[in-house]
């Protein structure tokens, strides 16, 4: 078969045997897959937190958490962080009634990162569901987010935090046990699907 193609000029590459034919196929579905699962996690996550969400002026409460944690645990840290931010940038686009702020993108990166590393492949139990939710709400949110607040409005650091550490101190139980009554069947799921 190979000099066939050979001998007409083709310069696609010619599985040898049928097994090799099966495993292109295989990769092809999986990459589809792979970035259809990826679309549709980040368009849940702009509409859970711009569409669904209350928005003041220095606190937005959301559900975008959800599908960001869940791509997390099934992809992994790389592609979680890249579909954060990809959601982030979108939902700005589409959403957003003041201006781009790169800071922002680059913390939805790293929330999506760290969901990603603390629960693809491991055990979602109440301590490590609990630890990560706690390491981004304090990380990102509060200083981060804080920190890009003040270098966009100027405003000062405590009355920044005043607004914000009451909202993460509420929705903190809230989020941990959201995830963890949403995760165990959507992941229980998804691996049966596989």
């Amino acid at each position: 078969m190979q000099k066939f193609h050979r001998a007409l000029g083709s310069s696609l590459p010619v599985p040898r045997t049928e097994g090799q034919a099966a495993g292109f196929a295989w990769r092809a579905a999986s990459r589809t897959r792979s970035l259809v699962l990826a679309g549709v996690f980040a368009a849940l996550t702009v509409l859970l937190t711009y569409v669904f969400a209350v928005q003041t002026p220095f606190v937005r409460f959301s559900f975008g958490f959800l599908p960001l944690a869940l791509y997390g645990a099934l992809a992994g840290p790389w592609r979680a962080a890249l579909v954060a931010a990809a959601a982030d940038l979108i939902g700005v686009s589409l959403f957003s009634t003041g201006a781009f702020f790169p800071g922002f993108t680059l913390s939805a990166l790293l929330v999506g990162a760290v969901y990603g590393a603390s629960f693809h492949g491991r055990p979602l139990t109440v301590w490590r569901v609990a630890l990560t939710f706690l390491f981004v709400d304090t990380a990102v949110h509060l200083v981060l987010n804080t920190l890009w607040l003040y270098l966009l409005y100027g405003k000062g650091v405590a009355a920044l935090l005043a607004s914000r550490v009451p909202k993460i101190v509420l929705c903190y139980p809230l989020r941990v046990a959201m995830f963890l009554i949403v995760s165990r069947p959507l992941l229980q799921f998804a691996a049966g699907r596989r």
